[in-house]
């Protein structure tokens, strides 16, 4: 089997390809392919603790979405099909420039292209039965355009944001707020322990875990993200 690039160019598909997702870069022309999308599930104490688990210091899990889950800012969005209680995460983004495998994590940030302001929107009553059944729940988290994500901003001109204000709202009601600070498992750490799981390749994305605060959306709703010194986020579920 042959990945796009690794052949010819004359390989005869059988069916068109998949187009390829893609999320702007800040301050250019260039888009940034997506290959992945990876997710960091109770990355911050309070979270954790609002959502009935304990905060110590567990090895982190992960959680996937497919990569034409994220949409672009400023979207106005269907309501998602099999839920009436979505729940929104604003998060951290990490997009990486460079892929690899058991990534020591004093080299982990050099894998690092830049970074975005990303939403983990989730069917949280899907979640809930399927978790009480003892089911997966990738379609709780995996569903289309549940990965909202702002343009991503070069860590060659950002640098690696380690501390900063992290907030979510609704209607221009805050409901979301919290510091990058306080993220259990730092992003060098996360991607190092990641790279043990999986190979890690150029164009994935790593959604860094959310703050507390997380909370219900209704239809109409217009939600912002902010990241300190990352941007903004914007966007709206029809009515």
């Amino acid at each position: 089997m042959r990945r796009a690039g690794d052949g010819a160019s004359s390989t005869s598909y059988a069916i068109s390809p998949p187009v390829v997702t893609t999320v702007p870069v800040n301050g250019t022309d260039a888009a940034f392919p997506v290959a992945r999308v990876f997710c960091v599930g109770r990355n911050y104490a309070e979270h954790a603790i609002e959502m009935g688990h304990d905060p110590d210091r567990e090895p982190p899990f992960f959680f996937m979405k497919p990569a034409d889950a994220v949409v672009p800012t400023g979207s106005t969005l269907p309501f998602p099909s099999q839920t009436e209680e979505l729940h929104h995460e604003i998060e951290l983004v990490v997009a990486l420039g460079e892929g690899g495998a058991q990534i020591p994590e004093e080299k982990a940030l050099d894998h690092v292209f830049g970074y975005a302001v990303g939403l983990d929107m989730t069917r949280r009553d899907m979640q809930a039965v399927a978790k009480k059944a003892g089911r997966p729940w990738d379609m709780a988290k995996g569903f289309d355009q549940s990965a909202p994500t702002s343009p991503i901003c070069p860590a060659a001109r950002l640098g690696h944001p380690s501390a900063g204000a992290i907030w979510l709202r609704i209607n221009g009601e805050l409901r979301q707020e919290g510091d990058l600070d306080q993220q259990i498992w730092k992003v060098p750490e996360t991607i190092s322990y990641l790279s043990t799981l999986v190979e890690l390749r150029p164009g994935d994305l790593i959604m860094t875990g959310t703050p507390k605060g997380v909370g219900r959306v209704d239809r109409g709703d217009r939600l912002e993200g902010h990241v300190d010194g990352v941007g903004d986020l914007e966007i709206t579920y029809a009515d």
